[in-house]
């Protein structure tokens, strides 16, 4: 089926999609739109539904609910039974694995999709040539993929992707089959190559650093739905919920409760704050890792226990509980290594707590107390 035209201006948009898997939902009513140029990523857990929304756009799956449009056609819609394949949708994707043939050269690889359209030989070598210069390798077009690096096949699989100048890329967890060092080295490299190329991508992966590193915007999910689609220095400096404070990592989520004058750790005797102007309510907050300061344990700090500890490029990450409310674990991050079972003093810093709901948090007199 022909794409229809849409009211939408964006590169690819989607109203309301839900995907059903008999009476069980999968997606539930999925809103977003990228411009021209833009990378969206769809951050999140395995089983939240990123893979089948990537697949729903692609056209290997049709919505149950809602309509899918890129660039200003429909080539969706659940209510009245269009659907267009992906070969109708202009795009390219990068698989998790690359999906490239062994037993092709490199150029072989990436003109194969021009190939199939019946493009004349000598316009797909000459195009095939133009997409591996654009990711610098055009020295290699005679190569087998065996013979290149981890990074060099992703860029074989980017030129197949672009070769046919579609107007939307999909990667698909590219990176996920990289151990930990070249995946770091890549992520940079391929937000450089996307914007260079001047890509519009979705860009699917479970790791929060390759998602704030790569993509315009992010749309974190959660069960089916999208718990926030933001920026990354937004979704940083005021997550939505509680959810995707602790998804991305961004310090301790606890629960408080307001009594005689002071918020408690729930179920605690352990004070945080005293605030005059409380009422007596239960909230959830967020304790920035960076709101913490570790040191000796004296008066006026609360008490911790270090559990675990990691190296990371600026210190030492240490996962600590509170003594006096051990189920509360927060996250501080010291330049000096601390070790399982070591007793620290935690001072923090009340202005940088995240208050969530319908809470909002004012005094005249803030301070940190000690149980």
């Amino acid at each position: 089926m022909t794409p229809q035209p849409s009211e939408t201006n964006a590169t690819v948009s989607t109203a309301g999609v839900e995907l059903h898997y008999g009476a069980t939902p999968v997606l539930k009513g999925i809103d977003i739109s990228l411009s021209e140029g833009k990378t969206l990523a769809l951050l999140g857990p395995s089983g939240c539904g990123k893979t089948t929304l990537l697949r729903l756009v692609a056209g290997l799956l049709a919505p149950t609910k809602g309509s899918i449009a890129i660039a200003g056609c429909t080539v969706a819609d659940a209510a009245t039974g269009a659907f267009s394949p992906p070969e109708k949708r202009n795009l390219g994707m990068v698989f998790q694995d690359y999906a490239l043939w062994p037993h092709m050269t490199v150029g072989g690889n990436v003109s194969f999709p021009l190939e199939m359209r019946g493009i004349a030989r000598s316009e797909w070598e000459s195009r095939t040539m133009r997409a591996l210069e654009r990711v610098s390798l055009g020295a290699y077009a005679d190569r087998r993929p065996s013979d290149l690096s981890g990074g060099q096949q992703q860029r074989v699989a980017i030129a197949r992707a672009i070769v046919a100048e579609p107007q939307l890329i999909l990667f698909d967890e590219p990176l996920s089959n990289l151990d930990r060092e070249l995946r770091e080295n890549m992520v940079g490299e391929l937000a450089e190559l996307i914007t260079t190329l001047g890509l519009t991508a979705i860009y699917v992966t479970h790791d929060h650093s390759e998602a704030l590193t790569l993509a315009d915007d992010v749309a974190v999910m959660r069960g089916g739905v999208i718990e926030q689609l933001a920026s990354p220095d937004e979704l940083i400096e005021k997550p939505a919920t509680p959810e995707v404070a602790d998804f991305l990592r961004l310090g301790g989520v606890a629960e408080l409760e307001y009594r005689d004058e002071h918020w408690f750790f729930k179920g605690s005797g352990l004070a945080l704050l005293r605030s005059v102007d409380g009422v007596d309510c239960a909230v959830r907050v967020l304790i920035p890792t960076g709101s913490i300061t570790a040191g000796e344990i004296l008066p006026g700090t609360l008490a911790a226990t270090v559990l675990r500890s990691q190296f990371r490029g600026d210190g030492h990450l240490a996962t600590v509980s509170l003594v006096g409310a051990e189920t509360i674990e927060l996250q501080v991050l010291s330049r000096a290594k601390l070790r399982p079972g070591e007793g620290i003093g935690l001072s923090i810093d009340p202005s940088q707590i995240r208050w969530f709901g319908n809470q909002v948090y004012s005094s005249k007199e803030e301070n940190l107390e000690h149980a």
